[in-house]
């Protein structure tokens, strides 16, 4: 057993696919089944169910991921442990953020931390919160610039960097929106447009209107909010959106309730190593105060 049978290994348990896990790691379709077919001879075990094009991890293949999840990242943080000690900020940094995050938020951070460290590639992914949050919990990145989790993994170390106000906002012709005084009991007559559920800001939304014993009319969701915004400003529904995307073709409505804020920020594995790249990215991050 050695790291490139294991590293083809998650690829395909990853990916559900032997040609995207060929594509993932640059090889043919062929070297991965062969490196695939090596790991099962050594383990005496089938770890995938082949039935058409469609690839599923056996009761064998799901024992072994999470143990191949380990080994990978405990051999690639004693890399990186070593390639640390010469102090130079160099290599591949990881790091995935979320839309709102990279459109919003981190640009002036990355070409600051371009111009100081010319010589780091970055491997910068957009993903949705959720998809990087568990990219880092799987060990797949070393960094994610996200909406913070209200409950976290104890294997996750969460920094706050932003506070994000989010504002309940109507489109100016919507009923509300004249209103000097709205209840939450009256937004919940009218269709909200919120993101999936199952992402850490609708969770937050839901945990507000669940503490006043309300239920949210939830309509058309997407985990776009500039997307959202739109649909509101057409007069769609009612939403609530940080205030840097707030225009004047919408209403704010004041609430007769606490103000919702979401916490931004980065996050890493507690047990990996950072690199010196990556160390120096969340230093030039500005601390939530």
């Amino acid at each position: 057993m050695d790291t490139n049978t294991l590293q083809a290994f998650v690829a395909v348990a990853n990916t559900e696919s032997f040609s995207k896990a060929a594509n993932q790691l640059f090889l043919t379709q062929s070297a991965i089944s062969k490196r695939v077919a090596l790991l099962e001879d050594q383990l005496d075990s089938r770890l995938f169910d082949r039935i058409g094009r469609r690839v599923s991890l056996t009761e064998a293949g799901h024992a072994l991921l999470p143990r191949a999840h380990q080994i990978l990242m405990e051999l690639e943080d004693a890399r990186r442990a070593i390639s640390n000690l010469s102090g130079e900020v160099t290599g591949t940094l990881s790091l995935a953020a979320s839309h709102h995050v990279s459109l919003h938020r981190l640009p002036p951070v990355l070409r600051a931390f371009s111009a100081r460290y010319p010589k780091v590639q970055l491997d910068l992914r957009f993903d949705e919160s959720e998809v990087a949050y568990e990219g880092v919990l799987r060990g797949d990145l070393e960094l994610a610039l996200i909406t913070l989790s209200l409950s976290p993994d104890k294997n996750i170390n969460s920094i706050p960097i932003w506070h994000d106000t989010l504002c309940y906002v109507v489109a100016q012709d919507h009923p509300l929106a004249d209103k000097a005084q709205v209840s939450l009991k009256e937004l919940t007559e009218y269709t909200a447009i919120l993101p999936d559920q199952n992402t850490f800001t609708r969770e937050l939304v839901e945990q507000l209107f669940a503490r006043h014993d309300l239920q949210l009319n939830a309509g058309m969701s997407t985990n776009y909010l500039d997307t959202i915004r739109m649909m509101v400003t057409i007069g769609l529904g009612w939403s609530l959106l940080p205030e840097s995307l707030v225009r004047d073709d919408l209403k704010v409505l004041p609430v007769d309730a606490e103000p919702v804020q979401r916490q931004l920020g980065v996050i890493h594995h507690r047990d990996r190593t950072l690199s010196n790249a990556a160390r120096h990215l969340v230093e030039m991050l500005p601390v939530a105060k």
